[in-house]
Formats: structure tokens, sequence, C-alpha cells
């Protein structure tokens, strides 16, 4: 029988973890069989059969890939461990999607987390999107082990993708066990440190293995100078080790791991793992690895936070006595309860029933009942503390990114940051009966989804929505469809430009309306001075002896926004500037928000006009995996679509072509590498930068029809 999820255990006992990798490492068949093991599940998953626990979306079975993270939380006593090491524990973890349209998903995850496991393919090694979740992992500090899985399959390479991973991701690391076998003979790991050997029995769910002392005969030699590696590796990072074993004594098992874990979390090391997780073999020891090597809340920093009132820093510890502090990473729809918010417990502890503050917006929210949730199933809870992940009904005004405190003892925490949308594609209603349903719905998917964006066209009427990518926006349409029962039409997808400037330039507002009665005066003077690339938009109030009064430079803002937002030379969001207020004038009785607003409106245009702007574009960085004999063809088409070629690499038997190309070039690419391989290719691709669109093709676009 299963433990009940909301059973407690001391905080050191508990590993907040994710499991993060490109798509089709793996990760989604890794995670049902830790379910399985760890009793939460009596029957494994199949995606091929799309009965897992953790993709339970129409479309995440439908297609066979992860859209959503899912939390679950589970219960594992160590097999391997030392005797005083087996005590049982508490996973909450995570399985976020693979697909780079989703990498919101991953990023909120990765912010609440405390250790992850990045699954990687044997036969492919380090691919595109493993490295953007590493990158994702190293902004928020997240130690990793790395779980090397499909030794089973046709050109597994366990110490090629090692070597990948020192390469391309310039990560040490340790390597914990070797393969027992490669490919089709794939039938165990032998375990360094312990000196064991486990082979897993023919029993199909993997829960059966003999272990047996020492290195398998064939494997003695390796296995003794790999472990020697190991430990030399180890001791670097523990003085009175370094010592013991430059004095000829081997450091005990106990503190060999407890130096080998204080490395992991300080992210100085990552302890590798070979395994197959659709043949049901290396799960078991790599779930002791999560006890041994990845951090409890305990072990990880303070958690810092800025008082809204004093502004000044603040830490708060993982300590239930210490002032509740918590963060909303996830809102999801859910049919049966309404809006239910993730939130990762960081210091005290919260009771369903109660009030907590919403920093972030500076307003009350009721908690009104608290769930842990098992993906799409839940169990209710009574309070939740730090160190835990816990789903919120009825929290209001809360959105993703969000903190929720103590009201006595408020503090903001630190935001997660989204990357912007890169297509878009206009949507209306079969039916106009169904315009007010449609507004609903997708009002209600981007509050899930911070990636998900919704816009107006004042010109045309018409509804614009804007994601990460065709299957981004693809999915969240069958979702209106399925979830929300409204039918919808959709226009071909349009590449996300923008404008930007590129000198510095002043410009002038001046609004004055005169009728009976009352007048309209409004008046400033802007300057606009151009930013890095991604650095975004900036407002800067530089009014000296009140030339404008206070009240009046909030509503600058607001027409300076509203501007930019909707583009001043073709209509695109202008982005990566800075605007200065600097000077104006106001009259006594006829000035007021809306005329300075409509100044701020004028003046901003008059000076992008002045400051050469320019039109961007996305860039994609595009994985092409071909056949050495299409490898011409592949560069030769890449290069007819504007693309720079950044280099290629060998694979196994195929080859990989690595490039950056215009998103604009990018339209029915798919069926374009299909066609050109005859099927034998496969590709990958993820948004890169913007850069300046070449002045013909700026031309073009300027009189293209939309514009």
């Amino acid at each position: 029988m299963a433990a009940p999820t909301g059973k407690k255990v001391p905080l050191d006992r508990v590993r907040n973890t994710g499991i993060i990798a490109h798509i089709d490492a793996g990760k989604t068949t890794t995670t049902e069989r830790i379910l399985f093991y760890t009793g939460k599940s009596y029957k494994i998953g199949d995606i091929d059969e799309g009965n897992t626990q953790m993709d339970w979306m129409e479309q995440e079975k439908e297609r066979g890939i992860t859209i959503v993270s899912a939390a679950t939380t589970a219960f594992w006593t160590p097999v391997f461990a030392d005797a005083r090491l087996k005590e049982e524990h508490r996973f909450n973890i995570i399985d976020t999607p693979g697909h780079v349209d989703f990498t919101a998903e991953v990023e909120r995850s990765l912010r609440v987390l405390d250790g992850g496991v990045i699954v990687l393919d044997a036969g492919s090694g380090v691919q595109s999107q493993t490295e953007t979740v590493w990158r994702q992992a190293d902004k928020y500090h997240v130690p990793r082990i790395a779980f090397i899985n499909k030794m089973d399959v046709l050109g597994a390479d366990y110490m090629a993708t090692i070597k990948d991973v020192h390469e391309k991701l310039g990560a040490k690391t340790a390597i914990m066990a070797l393969p027992l076998g490669v490919e089709n003979t794939f039938r165990g790991v032998v375990l360094l440190l312990e000196r064991k050997t486990v082979v897993w029995q023919g029993d199909e769910t993997g829960a059966k293995y003999v272990v047996t002392d020492g290195f398998p005969e064939e494997m003695k030699d390796e296995g003794e100078k790999e472990r020697a590696k190991l430990i030399e590796s180890v001791v670097e990072f523990d003085e009175t080790l370094m010592e013991q074993y430059l004095g000829g004594t081997e450091p005990d098992m106990m503190s060999l791991k407890a130096a080998l874990r204080t490395a992991t979390c300080k992210n100085q090391i990552v302890p590798v793992f070979p395994g197959s997780s659709l043949r049901n073999k290396g799960v078991q020891p790599l779930l002791d690895a999560v006890v041994d090597f990845l951090p409890s809340p305990l072990d990880k920093p303070l958690t810092a936070g800025i008082n809204p009132e004093t502004n000044e820093e603040e830490i708060r510890k993982a300590d239930p006595s210490e002032p509740f502090s918590g963060l909303a990473f996830k809102i999801q729809a859910d049919p049966h309860v309404g809006k239910l918010t993730y939130v990762r417990v960081y210091s005290g502890k919260i009771t369903s029933g109660t009030f907590v503050y919403n920093a972030s917006k500076r307003e009350r929210e009721r908690l009104g009942r608290l769930m842990l949730m098992h993906a799409n199933t839940r169990e209710e809870v009574s309070e939740a503390s730090a160190g835990e992940i816990v789903g919120v009904v009825g929290l209001k005004a809360t959105k993703t990114g969000d903190t929720l405190c103590d009201e006595n003892k408020p503090l903001i925490l630190e935001s997660i940051n989204f990357p912007d949308p890169v297509i878009s594609l206009a949507i209306e209603p079969k039916t106009k009966a169904d315009q007010e349903k449609l507004d609903l719905a997708l009002g209600r998917l981007a509050e899930e989804d911070p990636t998900f964006r919704i816009r107006t066209d004042h010109e045309t009427g018409q509804t614009v929505i804007a994601g990460m990518g065709e299957l981004h926006l693809e999915i969240l349409v069958d979702r209106l469809r399925r979830e929300f029962k409204v039918e919808a039409t959709t226009g071909a997808p349009q590449v996300a430009y923008r404008e930007t400037i590129t000198k510095f330039a002043k410009g002038e507002g001046k609004y004055i309306r005169q009728s009976g009665g009352r007048g309209q005066y409004g008046h400033c003077i802007l300057e606009v001075t151009p930013k890095p690339r991604g650095e975004g938009f900036t407002f800067t109030n530089k009014i000296v002896g009140g030339t404008i009064p206070k009240e009046f430079i909030s509503p600058i803002e607001k027409g300076v926004r509203e501007a930019l937002d909707n583009g001043i030379i073709a209509g695109f969001q202008m982005v990566d500037l800075d605007v200065a207020v600097v000077d104006g004038s106001f009259h006594e009785v006829d000035s007021s928000e809306m005329s300075f607003k409509i100044a701020g409106s004028m003046a901003v245009q008059d000076a992008v006009k002045n400051a050469s702007p320019v039109i961007l574009e996305p860039i994609m960085k595009v994985e092409v995996t071909t056949p050495e004999g299409n490898m011409g063809d592949i560069i030769g088409d890449l290069s007819s679509r504007r693309a720079q070629i950044a280099g290629t690499a060998q694979r196994g038997n195929a080859r990989v072509i690595t490039a950056t190309v215009p998103l604009s070039e990018l339209s029915a690419y798919a069926t374009a590498i299909r066609s050109l391989t005859a099927g034998r290719a496969s590709y990958y691709m993820e948004p890169s930068h913007y850069q300046d669109l070449p002045n013909s093709l700026a031309t073009k676009l300027l009189k293209s029809p939309a514009n």
C-alpha cells in the first residue's frame, strides 16, 4: 500500500527534485519508474500506450510528449545505502517538458526546486535542449545528478556521453557507476564506491535484482581504475580527506559520500549514473543517489528577499517557526476546484482557511483549501510548512511569480523571468455568440502560461495570440476546444518581429484642445536612448523643478508604453530602449491625466522617428541530425534560408549540423527536411536572439498588405 502523501518526515529527509532533459531523452519514462518503485503506482505507465500518470492531458497522451510540468509526492527508503541510512525520505518530484515551446514550464519548476536529475540519451549525447535546461539550472543554482538513459539502444556510448557533458556543458563529473554490458547486452550497473554489482532479473517490472559484492571478473581492472579516479576527484573537495588519502589511507564510505554531497550541493560536481528506464534497469541506484547527493531544503542557502517597506534585504530560514514566505510558481485551471495555485513554501507554515499577504500585489488573500498534488489528482491537507510544494485553492489576485508572506513581516522574493513569444496568429470564434466565451477562455489560459500573450489589433479589431512556437499555439487552440468548448478558427502563423532604435534622439509632444468650457493641455519633451539587445524597455523621470507635476508622470509613461506596444514604424512592439521625460509644461486649469497621456504618446513617436528606427527579426538556433549522405543537401537548403552554419559534428553514424536561421525562413521546414532526406533526418529548433532585418526585406515587409 502506498504511503499517504500528507505524511510528515523531518526536513532533512525531504527532496524537492525535478526531472529535466532534451525532448525524447526519457524524462517521463524515468518518472513513471520512480512512481512504481516508490509504491506510488501499482502499474508502470507507458508513453506508447498513453497510460502514464504524469502525462495526464489528452494532448500529452496523443502526442507522447510532456506539455505541462506535473508534480507528485512519493516516499523512498534507500536500498543500497549503509544500514544506518535506511530511513524513509519524501520526494516532491516535478516532471518537466523537454520541448522548447514549453520552456516556461521548465523555468518555473527550476526556480522552486532544490535539486534536479538531468536525463541524457546515451545514443545522442548532449543535445540542444539539454544545453538550454542546463543553463536554466545554472541560473537558479540547482545542483544536479546526471542519469545516462537508454543504455540498451543501438549506438549507446556511456563514456562518449560523459565526454559530451565535459565539453558542451563545461561540467566536472563524478562517474559513480559503470554499465554492465551495452546495447542488447546491457543488464546491470557496477557501483564503484560500494564495489557492488547489481544485475536485474528477467522480471518485467525491474523490481527484482541480484546484488553481489565486488566487480565482475571482466571489469575488475576498469572498475578499480575508475574507482581510484572517483576517490581522487572527491577528496579534492575536503582537506581532511585529502590528507588522509595522500597519507595512504582510503577515507571511509560515509566521509566520501558526505564530501561528494557537499560538492554536489555547491554545484562543483555532477554525479553520473547509467541505466535504461524503459527496460527498468538502473532506477533504484538513481533514487538512492537523490537521497545521498541532492540537497534537502536545509542544505540550500538561506532564502533572501526584499522588504517592500524598507527596501532592505531580509533572510528567511527553512524553518516552520519563521514568518511565512512562499512563491506562487504555477497557475492551473482545474476543472474540479477552479483556479489552483502551486506554491513553494520557503519558511514558516500555512493553514487552510487563513489569510496571507501577496507582497507583489499588496493585497490580502484567503487560502481556501490546501492540496498535495499527484499529477491531476489531489489529496487535501490542513497545513503546509517550509520545504513543501502545495496546491492552493482560493487565491484570486495571485499570478505566477508573486510572493505570498506573513502580513506583519512582508517580503518579496526573486520572481521568475520568462522569454518573449516569437510567433503569433489571429484567432476568432466560429460564431459571434462565442466571442465572450473565447475572451474568457483565452484569459484563463494566459493566466496559466506566462509565455502566452493576447492582444487586440486596433486596426483590424482581430484578437492576436502569441506563443513560443507553432506547437505551443496548436496545443492552446486544441485546449480551447476540449476544455473550454470554444470552437475557433485561426489565421496563418505570423513571425513576431520587433522594432527598436539605433541612436539617441529627442522628441516633443504638445496636446492642446480648446473648446467651450475647460480645455486640454499636456506638454512634454522626451529623450530616447538605445539599449543592448534583450534588455527591454525602461522609463526614467528626469524632471527637476516641478516643470511637470508628479501626478502627470505616470500618465506620460502610460502613453509612451501604449505607443511602443503598438509599434511606431510597422506596427510591431518596440523594445530595447530607455525613454526619459526631461522637460515640459502644464496649465493650472486645463492639464489632465488624459492630455499628458496623449502628449507622451505624441512625444515618443516624434523621438523614435528621429532615432533611426529598425525592424528586428527572431533568429532560431537549429540542430539537424542527418545521415552523412544527405549532409550537402541539408547545408545547401539551410544556406538558401539565410542560415549561418555554426558547425557540424559526428554522432554515431549521423552528422549533426548546427546553424542560426531567421524564423521567417523556417515555415514548413519539417516537410522540406522530410522530402530532402526521405524522412531520415530530424531537426530541433529553439529561439536564439533578435537581429536587424536586412533593409531590402524590411522595405518589403513595410509594403506588405498587413502593414
